[in-house]
């Protein structure tokens, strides 16, 4: 007889709300308590159920009971969902996307009850509803019963899984890692011409000597003019005084 480990571990329970609602009759009202309350392993399983008495700890006893009648497998990638989702229920809308090692469960409420007890460790929730928090949980497990693996998907189309995944597989990478290694052997090397004794051989692009335009022109013989000196016969120029000298020594 196979035993189901899933069915022996321990289920934990988290009360998320406990409400009082009252009911008009020909006396007056009747109050009574209604709790709403998830269940999970903090493995893969979760619940949630809804209980109503007259009495608090009966009614969560009653959401109890009603939690284990709804437990399912949570498909996980790790420590995180496999893909991201939008979960649905009246008005209430979550949205859950996988995150990556570290990140935490970004959630609140009854969406991170969820979350937690079904083992989600890693991921990113946003509710784009109502913020009930009965509608909220139940749009939370909407949409974790809406994710699949992707053995699952393959499954079902007929394909493999590497077909399925949206990342290249590895076959693939290791064909281009090949291919781009095999590339270069493959190709032909390039043919040296040996010049013939005929033709004279180019200078070397390091021996050329660049020269300027001027230089050009003057030709390859020509020298730079020494500077002229100053020729100490000629009469030196009278220096001319400013109009404003002249009015200071008047």
């Amino acid at each position: 007889m196979a035993v189901d480990f899933s069915e022996t571990r321990e289920l934990k329970e988290r009360v998320v709300e406990i409400n009082r609602v009252a009911k008009v009759v020909k006396g007056g009202r009747r109050f009574s308590f209604t709790a709403l309350v998830v269940v999970g392993d903090e493995v893969d399983r979760v619940g949630v159920g809804y209980g109503k008495a007259r009495e608090v700890p009966l009614a969560i006893t009653k959401a109890v009971e009603d939690a284990k009648k709804n437990l399912f497998t949570v498909p996980k990638h790790g420590s995180t969902i496999t893909h991201e989702v939008l979960g649905r229920f009246d008005a209430a809308r979550v949205m859950l996307r996988p995150a990556s090692d570290g990140t935490g469960v970004i959630a609140g409420g009854g969406v991170r009850a969820v979350l937690e007890l079904a083992g989600v460790r890693n991921v990113l929730a946003k509710s784009l509803g109502t913020t009930n928090p009965i509608n909220m949980a139940k749009a939370t497990i909407a949409a974790l019963k809406e994710l699949r693996r992707p053995e699952d998907v393959a499954r079902i189309r007929g394909k493999q899984i590497s077909e399925v995944l949206p990342l290249p597989s590895l076959k693939k990478i290791a064909a281009d890692a090949v291919a781009a290694a095999v590339a270069p052997a493959t190709r032909p090397a390039p043919v040296e011409v040996e010049p013939s004794p005929n033709e004279p051989t180019p200078a070397p692009a390091d021996v050329v000597d660049h020269e300027t335009p001027a230089q050009a022109e003057a030709g390859p013989s020509a020298e730079p003019e020494a500077p002229r000196e100053p020729d100490a016969s000629a009469p030196e120029k009278p220096k001319r005084r400013s109009p404003r000298k002249k009015k200071d020594e008047s």
